[in-house]
């Protein structure tokens, strides 16, 4: 059989085996309320906004925003491709390092083949070895021995060898094995707590690597990972029906619908978790366009591993923007929000006062514009992330906690947390 009619056949099998992991339909009217969210962020077009997230989640979803999304493509090539060409004609990409994490890079590589792109040409090889150069150095901050931690994360780490798979371009073994021994010894687990987001990219990464049989020697190793995957975001469930939590599901899910598993307890788990993403949708919970991006392709039953053969032809529905609500404005009542951090001297704690509906990040602005308080941020993928509190900066695997008192992690960044009135937050520095 020719090589290609067998990948197909393969890819046909596992496709009949992941409709056991089926998300019935969500009303259309959610759906495109979804999608309404990201057509303003289509708009942000300067280097630190632009999201190739954004562009992916729409081309593989039932909708389309038309002009926007080629001009928004438009803008990603100019933006990544200059900057990687700039730097091959200096011999310096240490700007490119700092602008665009391994993440970034990857996702837009993913946008391409949104695309039908494969990446090609001296463009498309600078793209390709830069990305295969922060593998490498991941690979070695881990270490021949696993006792060391990549740079970013396991997660990009794993968005990595899946955008290179996708465009068919083969990941060394000692690369994918790095990854291969973090997810079978737990390696990527922080404090005891289980990153569903990581495995499902793990998981993804693991399908595509066995889909094209890029890495022969390995292949029994990655089938065992992905069934070991499987059974930990299954135990992950919560009795909501969430995958670790809401903001997790949408990727753990698009795992478990590319996973060649049978049995009632797959399918049951997915319409449990289908039920949560509905009503957490009604509820206005998914506001993040990165969150939105993840969950739009479920909902069209797509995922990630759809790129490696895009159907760039299938119809998909106009986007209009949102009507305005044109009832009289009311006027917003003030509410007063506790702001503490702990892991200062002295520690800090604060009353503010923000009108209703005001996010974390405007609390934080009235703190500092009061005064005795101050913070940085520094733009990631999911929104503004917290670099320093109080002159306090995070060090090596450390980072900024949300925590809503007593003790309760926050699911959301602080653009998109919106506090409620008496409500006390705290800003924990936490070691991973």
């Amino acid at each position: 059989m020719e090589p290609l009619k067998a990948l197909l056949l393969l890819s046909g099998v596992l496709g009949a085996l992941a409709e056991l992991c089926v998300v019935p339909p969500i009303h259309s009217q959610l759906v495109e309320k979804l999608g309404q969210h990201l057509l303003p962020w289509m708009d942000r077009i300067s280097s630190e906004q632009l999201n190739p997230s954004i562009y992916v989640g729409l081309r593989l979803s039932s909708l389309q925003a038309g002009t926007k999304e080629d001009l928004y493509l438009h803008s990603l090539k100019l933006n990544y491709q200059q900057c990687l060409l700039g730097s091959a004609s200096s011999n310096d990409n240490s700007d490119c390092q700092t602008k665009f994490s391994a993440g970034h890079l990857a996702l837009y590589l993913l946008a391409l083949r949104a695309n039908c792109e494969f990446v090609q040409s001296r463009k498309g090889d600078r793209l390709v070895s830069q990305l295969k150069w922060f593998l490498e150095d991941e690979k070695k901050a881990i270490g021949h021995n696993h006792e060391g931690h990549p740079h970013s994360s396991y997660y990009q780490y794993s968005l990595s060898i899946l955008a290179l798979c996708v465009h068919q371009k083969r990941v060394h073994d000692s690369v994918v094995g790095k990854l291969l021994y973090a997810i079978e010894h737990d390696h990527h687990v922080r404090q005891g707590h289980l990153s569903v987001d990581t495995e499902a990219m793990a998981g993804l990464a693991f399908t595509c690597l066995e889909r094209f049989v890029f890495n022969p020697d390995l292949r029994p190793r990655i089938t065992m990972a992905i069934d070991k995957v499987r059974e930990k975001i299954l135990k992950a469930q919560t009795p909501e029906g969430n995958f670790g939590n809401i903001y997790s599901t949408p990727l753990a899910l698009q795992f478990l619908m590319t996973s060649p598993a049978s049995g009632v307890e797959l399918g049951t788990a997915c319409i449990k978790a289908r039920a949560s993403l509905q009503a957490s949708i009604q509820d206005g919970a998914f506001q993040n366009p990165l969150m939105i991006s993840q969950l739009l392709p479920v909902l069209n039953h797509k995922t990630y591993l759809d790129l490696d053969f895009p159907d760039c032809q299938a119809p998909r529905v106009m986007l209009v923007p949102a009507v305005e609500d044109s009832s009289p404005a009311h006027i917003p009542e003030v509410i007063s929000v506790t702001l503490k951090v702990s892991s200062v001297l002295p520690p800090y704690k604060q009353t503010i006062s923000v009108l209703a509906g005001s996010s974390l990040e405007d609390v934080l602005k009235m703190a500092q514009n009061i005064g005795g308080f101050t913070y940085r941020t520094q733009p990631s993928l999911s929104g503004p992330y917290l670099t320093s509190v109080l002159r306090k900066e995070v060090g090596d695997r450390e980072f900024w906690q949300l925590l809503r008192d007593p003790d309760t992690p926050l699911l959301q960044g602080i653009a998109d947390y919106k506090p409620q009135n008496g409500e006390t937050i705290e800003l924990r520095l936490v070691s991973w």
